[in-house]
Formats: C-alpha cells, structure tokens, sequence
C-alpha cells in the first residue's frame, strides 16, 4: 500500500489541500470574465480580417486576388498557386532555326510583314512575340529552359492569303517534327499562340499534334461550329485581345473618357449584326428606345466609313457597353470599355476571361443571360445608380492595365499577367508516349538513342 500510495501522491499531489477561501472564489470568477470578453474580441477581430481579405476595398484586392501597390501601381498576384516572384525561363524558336518557321511567320513567300500582322484584334500574336524576345525572362540555352515559345502568325498570314489551311497544317507539322524537346515533353512545355475566335483550330491537326501544349488564345469556346473546343481550363490560358494603341499608351489618347452625367446614352452596342440573334435583338431594341440605346449602322468601308476615332467617340457615349457574342464567344468590345470607361455588359453565355484565378469580375463588369435580352435589360441597367457605375468604373480603372500588352519592365500588363500564369504550368519534370529513362538519369527514345543523338525530323508524340 505504502508505494501505491507514493505513486497517487507523484500524480495526482498530497492528499491534503488548500481551503477554498471567499478572496480565492472572487479571484476565479474575475479569470473566467477576462478570459470571456478575450476571446469575444479576439473572436470579432479575426471574422474582420476574413471579411476584409476576401473583398474589394479602395486600396486594391486582397488575399487570394490581385492587390495593387499605392507607390507605383504595380500589381502583385496572390502567393497562393503562384509565388512570391516569377522564376521563368522561355526559350524562343528563332525564326532561321527550324525550317518552315518563316513560312508561319511571313506566308508562302516571305512577303507579310510583322508590322502588318500587329494591327486589329489579332495583334497579340505578334506582341507577346515581341515581348517574349526582350523579356528578362528569356534564355538562349534550351537545356535550362522551363517553356519554349514557338512564334507564328498564322492567323494574319490566312488572312492575308500567305498560306491556306492545308499548307497551314502540313507547315506545322513540318516544324514540330524538327524540335527534340517537343518530342521530349511530348508538347507540354511549349506555347502557342492562337489569337482569333478559331482558336488553335487554325491548325487542322491540333487534337492530334498540340492537345497537351500551352495555348495562349482570347477564345475559351468555339463549340457553336465545332465538334469540341480546343481551349483547355487546366493547361491553356485565355488572354486579353488586342485593343486599339491610341487608347492603351500612357500620354494622350485617341479619345477621353466622358463624365458620366454628360453621357447621351444608357448603352450602346457597336457592332455588325453578322446574322446572330443576340446582336439582331439589340440593332432591334435599339430602334425601339433609341434615346436609351445607341446601335448605329456601321459602315468599314466608303465614304461614311468609321474610323477608329469615331468608333471610341461612340462607345464612350453611354454609361453602359453592351458586349454580345459573334462568330465566336469573346468579344474584344468588352476589353475596349474599360479604356473609355463604360461598364461593359457581357452578353456571352460561353465567354471565358483572363486572369479569373485573380480578378473578380463582378466588381468591373455585368453578365447577363443573353436569352434574356430585351426591355427588361435596358429597365435593369436604368435602375442601377450613377454612384454604383462610378463605382465600378473606378475599380476597372485600376485593372485595365492588365488588357495592356507591356513590356515585363512595367509595373501591370497583359505580359506581366500572362507570365504569372505561365509560372503555373511548369514541370520539374517532363516525358511523353515515347519518351523513356534509364537508372543513369539518361533520357533515350523507343529505340534506346539518347536524347542529345535524337536526329530530325523526328516522329511525332
């Protein structure tokens, strides 16, 4: 008993014990209310913090969204799926490296110019081009490169009739048969770039030859007269179009914003009806209520032409931008309202947008069902009030940086913004169907050839 006892008295302490006396009760009940009214403050302090990081406030977005420096404007993106910093090396095809490169880049011929290619909706294909050969994040050595860049301007040179769709195919098939480290990742470290609404169905043989590469296209649906789309959520990234350089450059511009008490218009929609039902709706609205909604006929040709002068006169008429699908779903109207600020109203069902990881598109803009098209839009759009509008113009002022094609030296843009996303794409490492290891860490081919020794032209993953 006597060690049992010892044992009871090392645990659980001497059998005898202190008296409960009033002061020791008093000094116990004034613990539990300090302890209480603790943790109440404690409690409503971390709600505000989570209320707060996850909002729009006037000093930018915060948490898992984009914030905005108040010294210089720059953005930063959130440390969450991307990092404190980009840590990028792109590797960038030379045109003179790979046979059949030029003929992507300047047609058939040589005879199309880069300079001509820049201009309109599809100048994206040229700019990040650009961008890419003067980035910071550019590397010479492909053996340390994490991405490879393969420039093309087919979506010009088709149109400007350097190449039809076949040899379009048969070139670009040409071109990958002559790149080892296409083989190698079987495509999934190179980038593309499809800057029209066909996205990478410009190349017929896409499915088969680039399904696991990175697109980089304004287009996230062309299912209307497809069988599939060729955007993929988890490896393409959808970029911001081409607007006009006379309203994106820092000095001045074609065209200023109006204040918004001395705008005409409720809406606008400048566009061509194109056979679409939605914009035959608003042409038809707009004959309907034409002191609430603007939709002139727009002539690209003649002497009652619009310039592109008039054309941003127009849009910056109206409190709200009306931005309805066409031939295919993204508009770049939608990406032209932020620059004269106007509230564009997306009027796309299948529409996808850049930087959705980061940006919360309900604060800068409106989507609405385009079935539902009609009177009751226009009534919605009249009921929201002028400090709202002023409101969300103000937060896409802030923003449409990111539509702007820059250099990776500015502080916002559209390269920065697409450069974070491509951050998120690397692989430590990389193999395809017919890519093998051996225990030495050598890469080899089905035939056991080491990589170095791989010859082109080469077949295809």
């Amino acid at each position: 008993m006597g060690s049992t006892g010892n044992i009871k008295s090392r645990v659980f302490g001497p059998s005898t014990s202190t008296p409960c006396t009033r002061s020791h009760q008093i000094g116990a009940l004034a613990l539990v209310a300090v302890t209480f009214f603790a943790t109440r403050l404690l409690d409503q302090s971390f709600s505000s913090s989570i209320s707060s990081s996850s909002t729009f406030n006037g000093n930018g977005y915060e948490s898992n969204i984009i914030r905005f420096s108040e010294d210089d404007g720059s953005v930063r993106w959130p440390l969450r799926g991307y990092g404190p910093y980009i840590s990028l090396k792109i590797y960038v095809y030379d045109e003179n490296e790979i046979d059949g490169l030029k003929q992507l880049l300047y047609g058939r011929d040589g005879k199309i110019s880069a300079d001509s290619c820049l201009k309109g909706q599809w100048g994206t294909q040229v700019k990040i081009h650009r961008l890419l050969l003067k980035s910071r994040f550019r590397t010479h050595k492909k053996a340390e490169a994490d991405l490879f860049f393969v420039p093309s301007y087919v979506k010009c040179v088709r149109m400007m009739g350097g190449l039809n769709d076949k040899e379009i195919n048969q070139t670009y098939v040409k071109v990958l048969s002559q790149m080892p480290y296409f083989r190698l990742s079987g495509g999934r470290d190179h980038i593309f770039v499809f800057p029209s609404g066909a996205g990478a169905h410009l190349f017929k043989s896409w499915a088969t030859y680039i399904n696991r590469s990175i697109i980089l296209t304004p287009e996230g649906d062309r299912t209307d007269k497809r069988d599939t789309s060729a955007f993929n959520t988890w490896k393409d990234i959808i970029i911001p179009g081409n607007v006009d350089d006379g309203m994106t450059t820092n000095g001045v511009r074609l065209v200023e914003p109006l204040p918004l008490s001395k705008r005409k218009y409720l809406a606008n929609y400048l566009g061509r009806a194109q056979g679409k039902l939605g914009r035959l709706q608003l042409i038809d609205l707009a004959k309907q209520f034409p002191h609430k909604l603007e939709s002139p006929e727009l002539k690209f040709s003649g002497p009652d032409k619009l310039g592109r002068t008039d054309y941003f006169l127009h849009l910056r008429n109206a409190k709200f931008c009306l931005a309805p699908r066409g031939e295919s779903s993204w508009t770049l109207r939608f990406y032209e309202s932020f620059f004269v600020e106007c509230v564009p109203v997306l009027l796309s069902d299948q529409a996808e947008l850049p930087f959705q990881n980061v940006v919360d598109y309900s604060q800068i803009s409106i989507k609405w069902p385009s079935s539902r098209i009609g009177v009751h839009l226009l009534d919605y759009l009249e009921s929201i009030p002028d400090k709202r509008i002023e409101e969300m113009i103000g937060r896409g002022r802030k923003l449409r940086c990111l539509w702007v094609y820059g250099p990776d030296s500015e502080a916002c843009s559209a390269f920065i913004g697409i450069l974070w996303e491509l951050q998120r794409k690397t692989r430590q490492f990389h193999h395809s169907s017919e890519t093998f290891w051996l225990h030495n860490g050598s890469i080899v081919n089905r035939d056991l050839v080491e990589f170095y020794k791989w010859k082109a032209p080469m077949p295809l993953p």
